[in-house]
């Protein structure tokens, strides 16, 4: 629950500030701009297709994960709306440039931590942040960057498809550059700094391995 809140307040603080967010916000804002489509719907839709790719991934059925998925999918889109309107409320959008680009960075760093947490937990989380957890540990010998860098390429189409259309980058700002460039930087930081007792609990072996 700790990871889910400060995972849906660091994108509400990342959509208000308005200079940048993570590349997954990024492409909800430019389909939101394209054909006005709610961004915690979007949101909630992307994390479904994760949550079914997520079952290939593994090579097999697991329900009950693909169910925790889509719950939490749910719940993340409807913490992000309301964060975002909360941030919108108190003025956050109407901030100064500098104050709003530190802001974005700061929601940056806010999801990272909440990607360490409930990675480690490993008992409910994102379906995006599952689909880099397994990348990392099945496929990647565990490097969270290469991880969160290929778990980016679907909303870099999205935003390219979306720019082609409509003409507009939207969300694509300081924030978005210190994301993708330290998202995963952030989150290995994470893993050895914060609550470092809470060890990673990965369930599926690695590819290769009976």
């Amino acid at each position: 629950m700790v990871g889910l809140l400060l995972n849906a307040m660091g994108q509400g603080l990342c959509i208000v500030g308005a200079m940048g967010s993570g590349i997954w916000t990024a492409a909800a804002i430019n389909l939101n701009a394209w054909q006005g489509w709610n961004i915690g719907i979007i949101l909630f839709v992307s994390g479904i297709l994760s949550a079914l790719t997520n079952q290939f991934l593994i090579h097999r059925v697991d329900l009950p994960r693909f169910v925790a998925e889509v719950a939490y999918a749910f719940l993340y889109g409807y913490f992000v709306n309301i964060f975002t309107w909360l941030f919108t409320a108190l003025g956050v959008g109407s901030w100064p440039v500098l104050a709003r680009a530190f802001v974005s960075c700061f929601g940056v760093v806010t999801f990272g931590i909440a990607i360490s947490l409930y990675q480690r937990a490993n008992l409910i989380m994102h379906p995006n942040d599952d689909t880099s957890n397994i990348l990392r540990f099945r496929y990647l010998h565990g490097n969270a960057t290469a991880s969160q860098l290929v778990d980016f390429i679907p909303p870099i189409i999205a935003i390219i498809i979306t720019w082609a259309f409509s003409g507009k980058l939207l969300g694509i700002n300081v924030a978005t550059v210190f994301s993708m460039l330290f998202n995963g930087v952030i989150i290995a930081w994470s893993d050895t700094h914060i609550w470092p007792r809470l060890k990673h609990n990965f369930k599926i072996q690695p590819a290769g391995r009976k």
